[in-house]
């Protein structure tokens, strides 16, 4: 499959709105593989995009989806989270959110409609579906990837038959696609060092993830045993992109000077920019995913349609200064070292 591609350029999925078909279709179309983001949508709402995409390109691209939160979560911390959120609830106008009973976000309807009609490439964070599911994609002919984050994830991804392995080092912006969620945020390997690493365990092609945001950050983890190199960050910007207009704009604000790892917003260790939120209560956020979603997400909503953004989760690599605001087709040739408009 990633051979097949025009150009060694894999848009990230990033959940929560900036992965648009118009994006995941613009960069399959200049020559790289685009991808829609699953995460936090209905399985309905997952295929009205697939069924966009498909009317803007007809190169292929791919859906990612959340594995099922598996950890244990200290129902009591959450709550204790909640209340300490409640005076900047309050200064926003609105109550904190209550976690539902069901934390799948929706993973049977997903896979059932996937499998029904699946597009070309389906990915996954959070975990590794078992040996049945991905022989399941595989035999409807979808080509199956599946994010890690440390070597043992690699072994146990390759062993259940995934096509690729997407390497994510912890330079990435957005979540870390570890499959458990009780390490420190310190844990996580970097990504010059994590591929090698991954490289000699498996002959699987490899996607590398982190900080990529140049054409000789492409030609580097090319040269370190990856198949391809994927960038979330670098297209966060474009005209395509979902993302809105005050995340764009933070991303280059010369204020915004670093990005760091919080769990924070979601409950789940995830890299954006450093705001007063990220500051204020990183310290008493549960590893509780996606229970401190849920419990943030009316906050988020509120401090966004205010423009206030020291009370939302700007998502956002290492790299995030590089990022520029060009149509996906010119990022991809850029990053490809060819001019737009060619292959």
């Amino acid at each position: 499959m990633l051979e097949r591609l025009a150009h060694p350029i894999v848009q990230a999925p990033m959940a929560g709105g900036a992965s648009t078909p118009a994006l995941a279709a613009a960069v399959s179309e200049a020559g790289g593989l685009g991808f829609l983001a699953a995460g936090y949508k209905t399985a309905a709402a997952m295929r009205a995009e697939i069924t966009e995409t498909r009317a803007l390109t007809s190169r292929p691209f791919g859906v990612n989806v959340f594995m099922p939160a598996a950890d244990p979560v200290d129902e009591a911390a959450v709550a204790a989270y909640r209340e300490r959120l409640g005076p900047e609830a309050r200064r926003l106008g609105v109550e904190p959110g209550t976690p539902p009973a069901d934390r799948s976000d929706g993973w049977d309807a997903k896979i059932a409609d996937l499998l029904a009609d699946p597009p070309a490439v389906v990915s996954f964070t959070f975990g590794c579906p078992g040996a049945d599911t991905v022989r399941a994609f595989r035999d409807r002919g979808a080509f199956v990837v599946v994010t890690v984050t440390t070597p043992r994830e690699a072994v146990t991804a390759a062993t259940a038959g995934a096509g690729a392995l997407c390497v994510q080092g912890v330079e990435a912006g957005g979540h870390q696609g570890t499959f458990g969620n009780t390490g420190d945020l310190g844990e996580g390997r970097e990504l010059r060092a994590l591929l090698p690493a991954v490289r000699t365990l498996t002959t699987l092609p490899l996607i590398a993830a982190g900080g990529l945001a140049t054409a000789a950050d492409v030609t580097e983890v090319l040269g370190l045993g990856a198949a391809a190199a994927q960038l979330g960050t670098a297209f966060l910007r474009c005209p395509e992109s979902g993302a809105s207009a005050a995340h764009k704009a933070a991303l280059a604000d010369p204020r915004h000077t670093r990005t760091a790892l919080t769990r924070s917003f979601s409950g789940r260790p995830a890299r954006g920019l450093v705001n007063r939120f990220m500051e204020e209560y990183e310290r008493y956020a549960p590893a509780a995913y996606p229970d401190v979603h849920f419990v943030t997400s009316p906050l988020r909503r509120a401090a966004a349609a205010r423009g206030d953004l020291d009370a939302v989760a700007l998502w956002a690599g290492t790299s995030f200064r590089l990022a520029g605001d060009a149509p996906a087709a010119e990022i991809v040739a850029g990053l490809a070292g060819v001019s737009a408009g060619r292959g």
